[in-house]
């Protein structure tokens, strides 16, 4: 491998660890906070950190395509965001990790009228893995306990993957225009999240240092750095390489919730989770058409 994806690829794996891990950090602070507070302070202080780099590197603050922009930040920031946390307050958090980056499969469901792209070649056994992965991970011939919070997984993935089919819509020419994009849909979608945090009644937040550390590990770690070294891996490696963080995210935060949290799965749950991930794979290795775009990913974790 030559020297100069070296740096990269050192990026890539951190990346992957720092979003991986940070199921177990969502899981914590999800102790001492409801779903939807914690969502919307996480979202919150995330678009700050995101205004504040416009201004840093001069981007214009302008939005642009308004109303595609406010349609993407309700679901991915809205959806994605909202039901990830939630999820996590009723669930284990390697499963929620697993089932929510089945994003690519949901693209591809929810994208052929719109994208022009059909299953094709090895795609096809991909999603067959996945679908039986799938049955095994959520164990209904066990009754339906556990069930909500695989949907609520399974549901931010599909409002991930319809992200991803809206941003394909947006026309963007820079990176200026893709971090303006990004803060603006996550300006947009917090609204809904704030607003659903101050009119639902919930247990009100601990404020220790536990909550405070995981609050600050989303806000700096999986907003701030996460974005700067997912643009750089970007820009530096090609995107069926970059597109292995869908699958090493998800392996980190099921080896992580295992060992801290204790999360351990069942027989069917890792057959399961072992054979999604095996579709996953499989698409990245088939070069698959679907891309997902960069920014939109700065909060997926």
């Amino acid at each position: 491998m030559r020297s100069v994806h070296t740096g990269p690829l050192v990026a890539l794996v951190f990346l992957a660890l720092l979003w991986g891990y940070n199921w177990v950090v969502m899981k914590v602070a999800l102790r001492y906070s409801a779903p939807l507070d914690f969502a919307a302070l996480r979202a919150l202080f995330g678009v700050l950190l995101l205004f504040v780099a416009m201004a840093v590197l001069r981007v214009p603050l302008a939005p642009r395509h308004v109303g595609k922009t406010i349609v993407l930040g309700i679901f991915q920031t809205t959806g994605f965001v909202g039901l990830i946390s939630w999820s996590l307050s009723v669930g284990a958090a390697g499963k929620s990790a697993v089932l929510a980056y089945t994003m690519p499969f949901w693209v591809i469901a929810f994208g052929w009228p719109f994208l022009e792209e059909r299953l094709r070649g090895w795609q096809w056994p991909a999603v067959g893995l996945a679908l039986v992965g799938l049955i095994l991970v959520l164990e209904l011939w066990n009754g339906t306990a556990g069930i909500t919070s695989s949907v609520l997984a399974l549901g931010a993935g599909g409002s991930w993957g319809v992200s991803v089919i809206i941003f394909k819509k947006i026309p963007v020419h820079s990176r200026s225009e893709l971090l303006s994009i990004t803060a603006w849909q996550m300006l947009f979608g917090t609204v809904p999240l704030i607003a659903a945090a101050l009119l639902v009644s919930e247990r009100p937040i601990e404020w220790n240092s536990a909550f405070l550390g995981a609050l600050l590990y989303n806000i700096v770690g999986g907003m701030a750095i996460a974005t700067f070294l997912w643009q750089y891996i970007l820009q530096r490696l090609p995107a069926t390489i970059s597109g292995l963080n869908s699958l090493i995210v998800p392996v980190v935060g099921v080896l992580a919730a295992w060992l801290q949290l204790g999360e351990r799965p069942s027989a069917a749950e890792a057959a399961g989770m072992a054979l999604i991930l095996a579709g996953l794979a499989l698409l990245s290795l088939a070069g698959r058409r679907i891309r997902v775009p960069p920014e939109p990913s700065v909060e997926r974790s």
